[in-house]
């Protein structure tokens, strides 16, 4: 099955995090089927790049999104 959710990136106590469309048995942070969008915490105000178009496509072909993901695109 296929998952939105977050993958991390970045250095120590500096999160970055990429939006990806991941197979549920693959790592957090290892492979992925699409990189959908990034998201900076460390900003102030946060930053958030998602490409909706894709975010829409995979959702409509059963992905499901991780609940930090929703809260985040879906407000």
């Amino acid at each position: 099955m296929v998952k939105i959710r977050l993958a991390r990136m970045g250095s120590k106590n500096k999160p970055k995090y990429r939006i990806v469309a991941a197979d549920e048995k693959f790592k957090r942070d290892g492979r992925f089927l699409e990189i959908l969008g990034h998201y900076d915490p460390t900003t102030n105000p946060f930053s958030l790049i998602v490409k909706r178009d894709k975010l829409d496509w995979w959702v409509s072909h059963g992905a499901q999104v991780s609940e930090t993901v929703s809260k985040l695109v879906y407000k």
